[in-house]
């Protein structure tokens, strides 16, 4: 595909931003056309967001709103984290699994205020099962289309927007947000990200995303910021060690157990969905969530197989080659009892066999000072 087609039922209203820096929209995601390469080199604009800043477009991302009196019920029933513990100003990740404890999808929840939320999430199917968790309650929920969402990724994202809002972005803590002016537009800023880096996202209406997307590669351009494309985004992701929904749980049952997910999961608020059997399943992994580098020159394909001693022990799910690291890397299931750091594979896939280990995640950062430094820690 060379142009975003009426066949797509959202567009980001960035698409023409997107074309002049020239992506061909090679992909889509939740039904909206992506820039998933610039005329750029996507290694050139991962240097750009580990020293400075890239600007995403990750407006495919889907937006719900949900409030009323019995919002956090709604929201807690169909959860598996207490969503009563978000504070106003605050968000969360959390997943979303069926009866079976099988993850549908991993989303973040934005606490707007008493009874009100908004949840953020991907290519899941957590709006298959919403309507019927708030049938007859006293909540409403509804799809946002109109929002774009502007990810600013870098360790000079901070230089970046905070002469331009009048509030003090510096105190703003790890997946907090803001509801403030950016450039003299009503925005809401949360910081956080897919990056591996410090980041804002910005939250503004569709009319005003060309004027802040233009404005904040103006303010940043001296600053050596760039417009990143979703094919940089992949790299530093994976460097992050960061899943993708459902790439990176390709079983189709898989739980959060099973990718390091169990802190998304608390057992001792009251019923919700999934829970008796997310407690039969502790215990009983059939796969471990790893980082595997390779000893080969390039990406290998999401789908190689791993082996120990000729029998085959798990799967690639994401990879990606990065430059910055000189690094072949993988996210990867492997049998638990081979989850060690350390632990020699060898993997087989299209490109031929190559060895491999089990090593710590995040590949980049592996103490996460980046996005967690240590004066904002607490004991």
């Amino acid at each position: 595909m060379t142009q975003a087609t009426p066949a797509y039922s959202r567009l980001s209203v960035l698409s023409d931003r997107h074309r002049a820096l020239g992506t061909g929209f090679e992909a889509s995601w939740n039904d909206m056309p992506v820039p998933q390469n610039y005329a750029t080199d996507p290694y050139d604009e991962v240097v750009a967001v580990r020293t400075a800043a890239g600007l995403f477009d990750v407006s495919a991302l889907r937006m719900i709103d949900v409030s009323g009196r019995e919002a956090l019920a709604v929201l807690n029933e169909m959860c598996t984290s207490d969503i009563s513990r978000i504070a106003p100003g605050a968000s969360s990740l959390t997943s979303v699994v069926d009866e079976e404890g099988a993850l549908i999808d991993d989303v973040l929840v934005y606490c707007d205020g008493p009874d009100a939320y908004r949840i953020s999430h991907g290519g899941g199917s957590l709006e298959d099962i919403l309507p019927g968790i708030a049938q007859g309650r006293e909540v409403t929920f509804t799809k946002d289309n109109d929002v774009h969402i502007l990810s600013l990724q870098g360790p000079k994202a901070l230089d970046i927007l905070s002469p331009h809002t009048p509030f003090a972005l510096e105190g703003l803590p790890y997946f907090g947000h803001q509801k403030t002016t950016l450039f003299g537009r009503p925005v809401s800023i949360a910081r956080g990200g897919y990056s591996g880096e410090r980041g804002y996202e910005v939250f503004c209406a569709s009319a005003d995303a060309v004027f802040l997307w233009d404005s904040i590669l103006a303010a940043g351009k001296p600053l050596g910021g760039l417009p990143a494309s979703w094919s940089c985004l992949d790299v530093v992701r994976v460097e992050g060690g960061l899943l993708f929904f459902p790439y990176d749980m390709p079983q189709g049952d898989t739980s959060p157990w099973e990718v390091g997910l169990g802190w998304t999961v608390d057992l001792s608020k009251p019923a919700f969905r999934g829970r008796d059997a997310l407690v039969r399943r502790k215990g009983q992994e059939r796969v471990a969530q790893v980082g595997v580098e390779i000893d080969h020159h390039a990406a290998v394909e999401p789908g190689a197989r791993l082996f120990r001693d000729g029998k085959e022990v798990g799967l690639v799910n994401s990879t990606a080659y990065s430059r910055y690291l000189m690094r072949s890397l993988a996210l990867a299931h492997v049998a638990p009892e081979l989850s060690a750091c350390g632990t020699e594979l060898e993997l087989r896939g299209a490109d031929g066999t190559f060895a491999a280990r089990v090593v710590k995640t995040p590949f980049y950062d592996p103490l996460r000072l980046r996005t967690h430094p240590l004066e904002e820690r607490t004991a």
